[in-house]
Parts: structure tokens; C-alpha cells; sequence
């Protein structure tokens, strides 16, 4: 099994303070990996080094084996980012931010293609040329999952995206992940919600104080059994 994203001895300190320490963790394609732990535990911080945002002290980050420091233009193409909150223009429609994302990327798509990545997010038709700045949270989320999808990115990486969305949004988000994980696609994610975890992840990492305390399969843990080991853990 080839590992698409790994931690080696992954360090990261800032003057006294060491956010996290020798991290190592492998995941295969087709993998949704979530992150769980307090603020501060290291899981963004974690984040930022694959995504290039920040440079490892000691120990490296490799997406399909190239070392992001080393290959920085390579692996951010095999990427995307989406944040706990979406940066995209309210004025503009969730169909023309798609379109200048993409092209900014190096993509260019006729008007049927932008939309199928949009109706693959889940983004109701009725809002593809709608004003963003009329948006919920949930149907930003899908604008990025289609930003990710038209970049064709290997692995996408996710900041607590089910932050402030509603059980239904947090349903539908969590089908389309799900389905994109069936395809390939590797996803890590960030997050403070155990519950979601357990349903979306392949795997769980708990962590602490910037370590990796305990990495479980979600086949055999249930929501309440992984808070529990959460709580112990924090």
C-alpha cells in the first residue's frame, strides 16, 4: 500500500514553544484521516507544514514521497486547501468564483464543466448563479469541494469544515467526502467533532500538546467509546 501522505519525525517549534513534536504518520489513497484534539494541540499546525504555509524545524512532510520544502511547486499541485472558512468573493457567483479559482490554478473549463463540479459538490443548481455573499456556510464548503475537484487534487486537505453547519449540511458534507474517498481521493482532516469523525474518517489520530497520542480505525470504535478515550486522553 503506497502512502501518499507522510510524517517523518515531524518537528515544529516556535522560540520556546514546540507546537509538534516528531510527528509520524502514513496515509494511503482513498484514506479520510481526522484530526482530533483541544486548540493548540498542533492539528493546523500539522496542516500548515504539508500545505507549505510553514517550515518544519526538524523532520519532514511528504506528499507521494516528495518532500514539500524540497518540491514546493510539484505537491501544491497535487493538493487543495479548504479552511474553516472559505476565502472567496461575495460578489461574485458560486459559478465565477469556480471559474477564477480554477484558472488561477492553471485550469480552464467551459460553462458545463464548472457545473458538473459544482452538482458534484452538492451545490443546488438554483445557487450556481446566485451571489455568494447570499450563501449559508454549507454551500461555501461545496464552492471549495468543487474548487478542489476542478483542480484535480490527490489530497484535500480540511479545517474543522463541519464548524457551525447544521445537521443537515454536516450530512450532506460528510456523503460527499465519503464518495470522494470511494474515488481516490485522500482526505485530511481537522476537526473538533468526534461524532463526525467516527462517521466520516477511515482513521482517528488524537492529539495532545503537539503529539500524537493514540491513532484508532474507526471500524472498530464507536462515537461514545472514542470520547471517552478523548477525554482520558486531553
Amino acid at each position: 500500500m503506497s502512502l501518499i501522505l507522510e510524517a517523518v519525525n515531524l518537528t515544529k517549534t516556535y522560540q520556546q514553544h514546540t507546537a509538534l513534536r516528531q510527528l509520524n504518520l502514513g496515509i494511503a489513497a482513498g484514506e479520510v484521516f481526522c484530526l482530533l484534539g483541544q486548540n493548540g494541540a498542533g492539528k493546523t499546525t500539522t496542516i500548515n507544514l504539508f500545505l507549505g504555509f510553514a517550515t518544519a524545524s526538524a523532520g519532514k512532510a511528504l506528499i507521494k514521497g516528495k518532500e514539500v520544502t524540497m518540491n514546493d511547486t510539484a505537491t501544491k499541485k497535487m493538493i487543495a486547501y479548504i479552511p474553516e472558512v472559505v476565502q472567496l468573493y461575495g460578489n461574485l457567483s458560486g459559478l465565477e468564483n469556480l471559474d477564477y479559482f480554477s484558472r488561477l490554478a492553471g485550469f480552464r473549463y467551459d460553462k458545463e464543466s464548472l457545473i458538473s463540479f459544482l452538482r458534484k459538490a452538492g451545490l443546488q443548481e438554483e445557487a450556481h448563479g446566485k451571489r455568494l455573499s447570499g450563501y449559508s456556510k454549507g454551500m461555501r464548503q461545496k464552492v471549495g469541494i468543487a474548487i478542489a475537484l476542478s483542480k484535480n487534487a490527490d489530497v484535500i486537505f480540511m479545517d474543522e469544515p463541519t464548524s457551525g453547519l447544521d445537521p443537515k449540511a454536516t450530512a450532506e458534507f460528510t456523503a460527499i467526502c465519503k464518495e470522494l474517498a470511494l474515488e481516490g481521493k485522500t482526505i485530511f482532516m481537522a476537526t473538533h467533532d468526534i461524532f463526525n469523525a467516527v462517521n466520516v474518517g477511515t482513521r482517528i489520530g488524537i492529539m495532545k500538546q503537539g503529539s500524537l497520542v493514540h491513532t484508532v480505525s474507526t471500524k472498530g470504535i464507536s462515537a461514545n467509546e472514542l470520547q471517552q478515550l478523548y477525554l482520558e486522553t486531553i
